[in-house]
């Protein structure tokens, strides 16, 4: 695992137990891919399964959005994520798995959120290429598309525990199955991505959004 706050990482490996490593490092930074990679591939020799969901969220209208709000989006959501593909190839092979997460809302005109989306949109069209690109070597990519999920990002977004329910509340409201997703619900389908039960699927979109987008 890598992510820019020790603190959380450390937590998390402490979680998953002790084969979980924790890479402090931000994937908008070449340099600090470049160390990612370079520490997995001396002590992992390889790697089989690779998912890349780094990523933030912010809301701008258009009239406002300012050159920092799209660039800090754009640098994570794709640079930093093409990037971890790019420098994470090497290290794969045959049978390997790429997840790269999107969004449902790739899809969607959500108002406020025109950078974010477009983000995303960046993300499912890389996967293609990637899939098309990497067929020949044995390498499957596809990607994970969640609707709303329960995390600590609302939080994160919103500012206040109060309105993160409200938020978690509106969302739901838009969800045909009447709530958010939960964070195992989307585990289990990365699993299915990074498994051999999806060994013929390459190139695909695998929508988690509760009926969101497709009903």
């Amino acid at each position: 695992m890598t992510g820019r706050r020790p603190a959380e990482l450390e937590a998390a490996a402490r979680t998953l137990g002790d084969r979980a490593r924790a890479f402090q490092g931000d994937v908008a930074d070449m340099d600090s891919l470049g160390s990612l990679f370079a520490a997995v591939g001396e002590e992992e020799g390889r790697l089989d399964i690779l998912v890349a969901n780094a990523g933030v969220i912010a809301s701008s209208p258009i009239r406002e959005a300012s050159e920092e709000h799209f660039d800090r989006m754009f640098d994570v959501n794709v640079k930093g994520t093409y990037f971890t593909v790019q420098k994470a190839l090497p290290l794969m092979r045959v049978g390997g798995s790429i997840i790269l997460v999107s969004s449902c809302l790739a899809t969607k005109g959500y108002p406020g959120h025109s950078v974010y989306n477009a983000s995303k949109a960046a993300i499912r069209s890389l996967v293609r290429t990637a899939a098309a690109e990497l067929v020949s070597s044995g390498i499957r990519v596809n990607t994970l598309s969640p609707g709303p999920v329960d995390t600590p990002i609302i939080e994160g977004q919103v500012g206040s525990p109060e309105a993160a329910e409200a938020f978690r509340r509106q969302a739901a409201g838009h969800v045909p199955l009447g709530r958010i997703g939960r964070p195992d619900e989307l585990a289990a389908a990365a699993l299915f991505l990074a498994s051999d039960d999806s060994s013929f699927s390459t190139g695909m979109d695998l929508v988690i959004d509760g009926g969101m987008t497709q009903l």
